[in-house]
């Protein structure tokens, strides 16, 4: 079976451009015009709780599939930074992977959707324990297996490190799937600040200060920043919450401790795919040029998408919801 490849995506002009391409693929232009196919993952979704270990509650939503006599698997899905289990890109990708025959749970990362209330710790971007045992939840509770995960951006990043993991702890994972990863962080939030337009740094700084000051409401007796520290730069602002709220004793520790550049995959036990474009603006296309792999891990540049984009026309669906879906489908059909 041929499976899409990243230069099958062949957009129209102007959806050539990595800029339109990355603006779009959280608008709420994208959103409304969606067809409602692709929000058929709300319907009958079980809001549910999961155990992050150490006391630590993560949410989710878990939706069973109608398509089949049974179910082909278990898709998970990891949305990115500041996103949520409610983002366009995954309720899109969710609902095509349901009409496909796949329950589906879409998982909170600490502090994102509505649970700043649940934990009273900051989230912050090393804090993969609690996803990969959170993974171990969701595989206990909902045992439709193959288990396949995919994860955009940070979620890509979180998808390939927890899958670093889930052979050493038992988590019966069999495929992973990440679109646009953060590789570098150190060289991501130096590309974010000096390199990529004004209005990427002041989309992402305008949603983390606002998730901020919901988790200071939330628990209004814990000081966890200070009001000045909040009218930082992205660097400035995330070097003042590392020395503050982690044991890193530098912001260079903090983003290494995330890092999935240079070799830092070469132990992965499953079939991977990482799906990135030349032209993302957020993540450089040089990090993912470096990356030494091994042969289980398919890495797949394609000319166009930017950022976690992809968007197709100008009904804005996306080719990454094929992308997985031809994939995800062919584990399945494997095993």
């Amino acid at each position: 079976m041929s499976l899409p490849r990243g230069a099958d995506f062949r957009p129209p002009w102007p959806l050539r451009s990595g800029h339109v391409q990355t603006m779009l693929s959280s608008s709420g232009v994208r959103r409304m015009l969606l067809p409602r196919a692709a929000q058929t993952i709300l319907q009958d979704a079980e809001p549910v709780v999961v155990d992050g270990g150490a006391g630590v509650r993560l949410t989710g939503a878990y939706t069973a599939q109608s398509s089949q006599p049974a179910a082909r698997g278990l898709a998970v899905l990891f949305h990115g930074w500041e996103g949520s289990l409610d983002s366009t890109y995954v309720l899109q990708t969710g609902s095509r992977l349901l009409a496909d025959g796949w329950d589906i749970f879409r998982l909170n990362f600490r502090d994102h959707g509505d649970s700043h209330s649940l934990n009273e710790a900051l989230f912050h971007s090393c804090r993969i324990d609690e996803v990969v045992q959170a993974l171990g939840d969701i595989a206990l509770r909902w045992p439709a297996r193959p288990m396949a995960l995919a994860g955009f951006s940070l979620g890509g990043n979180f998808a390939l490190r927890a899958a670093l993991q889930t052979s050493r702890v038992g988590i019966p994972l069999s495929y992973v799937l990440a679109v646009c990863p953060i590789i570098d962080p150190g060289e991501g939030l130096f590309s974010l600040e000096e390199t990529a337009p004004w209005f990427y740094q002041a989309y992402f700084m305008h949603k983390w200060r606002r998730s901020l000051q919901a988790k200071q409401a939330a628990f209004p007796q814990h000081p966890y920043f200070e009001m000045s520290e909040l009218k930082q730069s992205l660097r400035g602002l995330t070097e003042a919450l590392v020395l503050r709220h982690t044991d890193f004793g530098s912001l260079q520790a903090y983003l290494d401790g995330y890092s999935v550049a240079g070799d830092a995959l070469q132990a992965m036990q499953i079939p991977a795919t990482i799906l990135t474009a030349r032209d993302d603006p957020v993540i450089p296309v040089a990090a993912f040029e470096k990356l030494e792999l091994p042969s289980n891990i398919e890495l797949d540049i394609a000319e166009h998408g930017g950022h976690c984009g992809f968007i197709r026309g100008y009904g804005m669906t996306s080719f990454t919801d094929d992308y997985i879906a031809a994939r995800f489908n062919a584990i399945a059909d494997c095993g």
